[in-house]
């Protein structure tokens, strides 16, 4: 089974900016479509970023134009770039498969936006 662990969380002031990463324990990211989600207290699981093995980028509406995923195959890492911060992006986020999850969870990294 495919562990993921991501990392790179924080509390960060409105408008900030952090990078969350997601390590694999296998090399996936050329193989399967993959994505971010996020979790905030009382709501549902939901996929903000994702990317395809061919590269190509599908964002939610809420973080258009300020995050960005990408990958890095070699190091079997999946990053989330995400600039202009708002509080409203408080929440766990986790990577995954997409659009289904096809691995169990990892932990999280909890992202905290407060001024």
């Amino acid at each position: 089974q495919v562990q993921l662990v991501e990392s790179g969380g924080g509390l960060v002031q409105p408008g900030g900016s952090l990078r969350l990463s997601c390590a694999a324990s296998e090399n996936i990211f050329n193989i399967y479509n993959m994505g971010w989600y996020r979790q905030a207290p009382g709501k549902q699981r939901e996929l903000v970023a994702a990317l395809t093995n061919h590269k190509e980028t599908n964002y939610a509406d809420s973080v258009k134009g300020r995050f960005t995923i990408s990958r890095d195959g070699a190091k079997k890492l999946l990053y989330l770039q995400m600039n202009s911060l708002k509080p409203e992006d408080t929440a766990v986020y986790y990577c995954n498969t997409q659009p289904a999850r096809l691995f169990n969870w990892g932990q999280g990294t909890q992202v905290t936006v407060s001024s």
